[in-house]
């Protein structure tokens, strides 16, 4: 393999593939980056068997060929090189790439590419189109809500339901739930769903902030694989099996007290309301009141901590219904109003010990639900 490059390209893909190799496993091939020529450019591939990056970059070609390289030791020397051109080789035969660029040169031991771990491949199956800004939105708005803890796998992932030319996305972990529609550039001819793990979208998200073209998105036959086509970059990702739970009913339908509240003003009041919570449980207390006539209402924002303080905190808020007093985990709050592009959202109440429903103010495409947590009024 003989070819040359730019520094600058270079580095950005190792960045791109980099996150898919893996640190901790007893295949040491897989913390390797899988360096090959494919349509007269350069591929960087590399993957932990459960996610696989691929990326291509532009290159002057001379001789063609592929080699596994040491992640972490090419990354790290490329990143130290001045933003000038590269030239990349590797004997023929050899497990040795050569690297050139200005005064600096180095040689790296690496493996043969038949070692290294096929890139699975995914022509055939159902096969779609997203807006990447729509979609890189649903992912921010419902991934915080997946499960961290692998004692039940379904809710690791975000349930994707494709049917007609929507998609919706969903994830919960028992204490939240979120769930987002975003439509389809292609619709699809047959409904299918499928739960794609939370690591593969926080990677997808990571790679969609300079995308403009729609990404393509393919599952294969099987429902064991999906591929997410960006430009210039694939990625591959197993789905985990399983049942989700079914979700429309974690969602109540109807409520006693409906507040309109600010996200920003109530962030704010929840950010410092959180600071006492911290050693309370992590228990922040609301009490909705309602306005008198055609005055605004009110919610009270608390937290307690025995030995170290309180602290109020009040904003008003557009109320329907009657008063209403529930309890949240602060970090539940946090993150879901810390995603939110809505400037206006809607509290739904029915009882402290009723799941909180969030709405936006229009007919907005997504919903969140937080359990209460239990405490003495």
């Amino acid at each position: 393999m003989q070819l040359s490059c730019l520094q600058e390209n270079l580095n950005r893909g190792l960045a791109v593939v980099g996150r898919a190799t893996a640190t901790r496993t007893t295949l040491p091939i897989t913390s390797h980056i899988l360096v090959s020529v494919d349509q007269s450019r350069l591929k960087l591939a590399a993957t932990n068997l459960e996610i696989a990056i691929s990326c291509w970059i532009g290159a002057q070609i001379e001789e063609e060929g592929a080699i596994a390289i040491p992640a972490g030791l090419l990354t790290d020397f490329v990143n130290s090189l001045p933003n000038d051109k590269i030239d990349i080789s590797v004997a023929p035969g050899t497990p040795t790439m050569e690297l050139k660029c200005a005064r600096f040169e180095a040689r790296i031991s690496g493996q043969k590419a038949d070692e290294f771990p096929p890139i699975p491949q995914i022509g055939e199956g159902i096969t779609t189109k997203v807006d990447p800004r729509l979609l890189r939105t649903a992912i921010n708005q419902v991934i915080f809500a997946a499960a961290t803890d692998d004692s039940r796998p379904v809710l690791t992932g975000s349930y994707a339901q494709f049917r007609g030319d929507k998609l919706t996305l969903v994830a919960a972990d028992g204490f939240r739930l979120a769930v987002q529609n975003l439509p389809l550039v292609t619709p699809v001819d047959q409904e299918v769903g499928i739960i794609i793990p939370a690591r593969s979208l926080r990677e997808l998200d990571r790679l969609l902030r300079d995308q403009e073209e729609p990404v393509v998105l393919t599952i294969n036959p099987q429902r064991s694989q999906i591929l997410f086509r960006l430009k210039d970059v694939e990625i591959v990702s197993q789905l985990i099996q399983g049942t989700f739970p079914n979700y429309g009913q974690l969602i109540p339908q109807s409520y006693t007290t409906r507040a309109m509240v600010d996200v920003p003003e109530f962030l704010r009041a929840t950010r410092s309301a959180s600071v006492f919570a911290r050693d309370g449980s992590g228990i922040v207390r609301l009490v909705i009141t309602p306005g008198e006539e055609s005055s605004p209402g009110k919610i009270t924002i608390t937290a307690r901590a025995e030995e170290v303080g309180d602290n109020e905190g009040k904003i008003e808020a557009m109320i329907e219904g009657k008063e209403a007093k529930i309890a949240f985990n602060s970090k539940y709050l946090m993150d879901l109003f810390g995603v939110l592009d809505d400037k206006k959202v809607a509290l739904e109440t029915t009882n402290p010990s009723s799941p909180g429903v969030f709405r936006p103010a229009g007919d907005g495409e997504w919903v969140q639900v937080i359990m209460p947590m239990f405490v003495q009024w």
